[in-house]
């Protein structure tokens, strides 16, 4: 009894009966949006085990076949290795220009700084199509078309604002006078960055190297403007196989990528509990 007291709310003693009715309540509410709005991604798992050749319901028997096909296949294990390619590759390039700009932005006021942000993140809400296209035909007449350096150089682009955004947010409450102190007990700019910034930030780095990584890793519009058949990634072989031919491979290749997805999340949340 003892122990399941303590996952349970611990209301003051002025609160009426209304207000705990009304708490349930909300949280109530959102549990049903939340299940509301994963359905449509959980309906996939149980697919990815059937037996049947269609995605249907109800599902005739289990097997574990599609995950097979998959593992054995030679299309999508390469589409897998350019996605671990491309992903970390602009990752790592995002989070350093992400951060050092936003280092830079929070330090500084000049005139034109809101324009500057608004550039910066201009990749968040130029309709991906246009970048696509865009990139493509810069890329294409200075030889780099059908290139792993195109395709990295514009998911880092992608990644990049979501790490700047990020990264503020955290810089926001960020003591200036601890460099300050750092710098006048003779330690270095660089030094200083990484033993007193670096640390204080790292939550908001993390938080936008994930989402970075997550949008290159998702990105498909872009792949398919940049990407040849030696650069095929798992978001663009799971369209093709989607426009060509619907196998449940798909949903094998989506349950993992949800179980994947899910993995940076809780290691994401282990962190910043570690962080606190």
């Amino acid at each position: 009894m003892t122990t399941l007291t303590r996952f349970l709310p611990q209301f003051p003693a002025y609160t009426t009966a209304l207000d705990r009715l009304g708490w349930y309540a909300l949280r109530a509410v959102c549990i049903g949006v939340l299940g509301f709005l994963l359905m449509p991604i959980l309906v996939i798992i149980p697919l990815s085990f059937s037996d049947s050749s269609f995605l249907v319901y109800p599902i005739p028997a289990w097997s574990l076949k599609w995950y097979h096909n998959l593992f054995s296949s030679a299309e999508w294990g390469r589409a897998a290795k350019n996605s671990f390619i491309v992903a970390p590759l602009a990752t790592l390039i995002a989070t350093v220009l992400g951060t050092m700009a936003a280092v830079g932005l929070a330090r500084t006021n000049f005139r034109f700084k809101g324009l500057l942000m608004s550039v910066l993140i201009a990749p968040m809400v130029v309709p991906i199509v246009v970048v696509g296209v865009g990139t493509y035909l810069f890329f294409a007449n200075i030889g780099l078309g059908d290139t792993y350096t195109a395709l990295i150089l514009v998911h880092a682009a992608l990644g990049a604002p979501f790490v700047l955004t990020t990264v503020l947010a955290t810089l926001q409450g960020f003591n200036h006078n601890l460099v300050r102190a750092s710098l006048s007990l003779g330690a270095s700019p660089l030094e200083t960055f990484f033993r007193i910034t670096l640390p204080v930030i790292a939550p908001g780095v993390i938080s936008g190297a994930l989402f970075a990584f997550a949008t290159s890793f998702d990105e498909v519009v872009v792949a398919l403007f940049l990407a040849g058949p030696e650069q095929m990634t798992l978001p663009r072989q799971m369209f093709n196989g989607i426009r060509e031919n619907i196998s449940p491979t798909i949903a094998a290749v989506a349950t993992l990528l949800i179980l994947f997805t899910t993995g940076l999340l809780l290691v994401l949340e282990w962190l910043r509990g570690r962080k606190r």
